[in-house]
């Protein structure tokens, strides 16, 4: 069984069909790239996986086990809450937009949401969270504020507050699309890290040359559906489907 699976995910907005009979299944270990035009659905398929938002049709299994939905009487229900909040720290996320509380220093970003929740001590966090600003490379920032931060560091302050809680899945929104270009080297630099130690992802990106080389594999999505899968090298050098070649012609 793969670590997450999705099945025959529909999704409307209002009358648009966003997505439209999804199926994808990530292994664990796996590094999956989601690649297509934008308004495809590859955001919206990363919400519903994390229960941000529920589908009309479809399950989403992380270990067997449904997200957001619960079976009482043989039928389904949105799952209470607190439980899916509990659910949801198996998922670390990581948005286009750094999220990040512009009040707080960087390690109290980091530290707030697992002390307050009471999934780990003051000191227990303050630790996991040096740990991890130093696996990110700015150690030498845990007290300064995010506005003083460049934008790519601050997506590895986002990367890194994920990873607080040690999720069995890591899922990256188009990571580097709102940095400069000179500063999405180092964001990806720890992306591929996170993958070499065996972090399971799933990425949704225009950086071709990260999914290229980083991708276990790629999944290309148009218009709410799965129009193509495989290696990367298959993918980029000999696509199958037309829809697919001229998605490539225009990079």
């Amino acid at each position: 069984m793969s670590l997450l699976e999705v099945m025959d995910l529909r999704k409307n907005f209002g009358s648009n069909r966003v997505l439209d009979g999804v199926d994808l299944s990530v292994d664990e270990r796996e590094v999956v790239c989601l690649l297509g035009p934008s308004g495809s659905g590859k955001s919206t398929l990363l919400r519903c996986v994390t229960g941000l938002l529920t589908p009309e049709h479809g399950h989403v299994l992380l270990d067997g086990v449904l997200v957001g939905r619960v079976v009482k009487k043989n039928k389904l229900h949105d799952m209470p809450k607190k439980a899916l909040l509990r659910q949801r720290k198996s998922f670390g996320v990581v948005f286009q937009h750094f999220e990040l509380f512009p009040h707080l220093t960087v390690m109290k970003n980091l530290t707030l949401a697992p002390t307050v929740n009471g999934d780990l001590s003051d000191s227990a966090a303050r630790a996991r969270g040096i740990e991890l600003l130093e696996r990110v490379g700015l150690a030498d920032k845990a007290d300064s504020y995010p506005g003083h931060l460049s934008g790519g560091q601050q997506q590895r302050v986002a990367i890194a507050r994920a990873l607080m809680l040690m999720p069995k899945v890591m899922l990256f929104d188009e990571p580097t699309s709102a940095l400069d270009p000179e500063l999405v080297g180092d964001v990806l630099k720890v992306m591929r890290e996170l993958a070499r130690e065996g972090m399971t992802m799933v990425v949704v990106t225009h950086e071709m040359g990260f999914a290229r080389e980083v991708a276990d594999r790629v999944v290309f999505m148009a218009e709410g559906k799965v129009v193509e899968t495989g290696k990367p090298d298959e993918f980029f050098d000999n696509p199958k489907t037309g829809r697919a070649r001229a998605f490539l012609r225009v990079l």
